[in-house]
């Protein structure tokens, strides 16, 4: 019995009008701890599920990443009816050693100069 064949196919070229989808298929340089962060810090309102598609992760990984923001106190969260209202906690200095003394707020501010807020 012979083996299929699988053909290989090369992901689209980003091009010049820097597709957003094909940006966010690639590696970016911020984690998607940050990128939570930063739709947080936009809209401390979002759903998880609104997190899951700005980010563009599952709403499993969501639910993680905002639990580990909280369990090391880089998030609070505030639970208002069904829905959680979340508070970016901007003094905390980031965790890798090349980032020593600068905070969530450097990166946060950084990012969202000129954005418009998450809806």
């Amino acid at each position: 019995m012979s083996r299929p064949t699988t053909t290989l196919h090369r992901p689209p070229s980003i091009t010049y009008s820097r597709d957003v989808e094909s940006v966010a298929r690639s590696w970016t340089f911020l984690t998607n701890h940050a990128h939570v962060l930063i739709a947080v810090s936009r809209n401390p309102e979002l759903r998880q599920r609104d997190i899951s598609e700005l980010v563009g992760i599952t709403e499993g990984a969501v639910q993680r990443i905002l639990n580990e923001l909280e369990d090391d106190g880089y998030l609070a969260r505030e639970r208002i009816g069904r829905r959680n209202r979340y508070t970016v906690l901007a003094g905390q200095p980031l965790r890798h050693p090349l980032e020593a003394g600068h905070t969530i707020e450097e990166i946060i501010d950084t990012v969202n100069r000129g954005a418009v807020p998450a809806n």
